[in-house]
């Protein structure tokens, strides 16, 4: 039976998801020889150039680390063969594996994601199963091939969503998932059973557009709450209350609040509560907490109420 620990692993990865799973493996002692992430990128207002969290995570164990723009042709897929890797895992990586890298590690290349495939593939799944309200998620490691996350399963674990878990939640719920989920893989290699994806389930999880990101209170409660809690706490919905741009956040969620009837216009704060405002939806009514508005931090939705920034029948829309 083969050890795992002893495994030359290569890791891709970019953000803090991909960041995390990669220190946990390092962690626990296994053998990281090398790791791709995507380019440095110009942030903040000075745009000074910043590492992605997965090369900070291999800089501080002192892992080699390598930035190249493809890692299937030229320097990129040459610093790949160098390192010889038994296996390639990638998590969170933002890159296309073509088949040349695919067929180089013996053991297979497999990826972390961050859904229960086959459903929610696509590049973000955390926020669309949020969206789309549904009740659980989970983490599937795939053997990769050319198709988009389309691989045989080898392992997949769920966790549940709770009716007001916002993105922040949820991305918590998964991360712990993956590092736990990543450890029992690759502690098992030699007894996998590997599942073949149904592609009549099969669904996509779009990339997020700015027009995602607009909250119309014409929808159903359940809908405009799912839509708030999706982008919460990054990047934040964003509505027009009364001819100025804000973002929302920190919205709940309850059946009583679905049953409110009230005449005033979807958009238009109903009630003031006293750890929020109610906002009057086409069915029923959504509890908003906390605000934005433009240049300005985070308040709760009380506090902006007293500053008189929001009142009683003020009004939200879309633009």
């Amino acid at each position: 039976m083969t050890n795992s620990k002893d495994f030359k692993i290569v890791f891709m990865g970019t953000p803090d998801f991909g960041a995390q799973v990669l220190e946990e493996l390092i962690k626990n002692n296994f053998n990281v020889v090398g790791v791709f992430s995507q380019p440095d990128k110009p942030k903040g207002r000075g745009k000074k150039f910043q590492p992605p969290a997965v090369k900070e995570v291999a800089l501080k164990y002192n892992v080699p680390v390598f930035q190249p723009k493809s890692v299937n042709k030229g320097e990129g897929f040459d610093f790949l063969k160098e390192l010889n890797p038994d296996i390639i895992i990638t998590a969170a990586f933002g890159k296309i594996l073509k088949t040349n890298v695919l067929k180089l590690p013996p053991k297979g290349c497999w990826n972390v994601h961050a859904s229960l495939l086959p459903k929610y593939r696509g590049a973000a799944p955390i926020q669309r199963v949020i969206e789309n309200g549904e009740k659980e998620t989970g983490i599937s490691i795939f053997k990769m091939v050319e198709a988009l996350d389309a691989g045989d399963i080898a392992i997949q674990k769920s966790v549940p969503i709770e009716i007001n878990d916002n993105y922040g939640i949820v991305y918590e719920k998964l991360l712990s998932l993956a590092k736990e989920t990543v450890l029992e893989f690759l502690n098992s290699f030699d007894h996998l059973t590997l599942k073949p994806q149904n592609e009549e389930e099969a669904s996509y999880a779009e990339k997020i557009t700015k027009e995602d990101l607009i909250v119309d209170f014409n929808n159903d409660a359940i809908k405009v709450h799912n839509k708030i809690r999706a982008y919460d706490p990054y990047p934040g919905v964003r509505s027009v209350y009364e001819k100025e741009e804000v973002k929302i956040f920190g919205s709940e969620f309850s059946d009583d609040l679905f049953t409110i009837e009230n005449k005033e216009e979807p958009g238009t704060i109903i009630r003031i509560e006293k750890d929020g405002i109610l906002v009057k939806c086409r069915d029923g009514a959504v509890k908003i907490k906390e605000i934005q508005f433009p240049g300005k931090k985070r308040i709760s939705t009380i506090d902006a109420i007293n500053g008189k920034k929001l009142k009683l029948l003020g009004h939200f829309s879309p633009y």
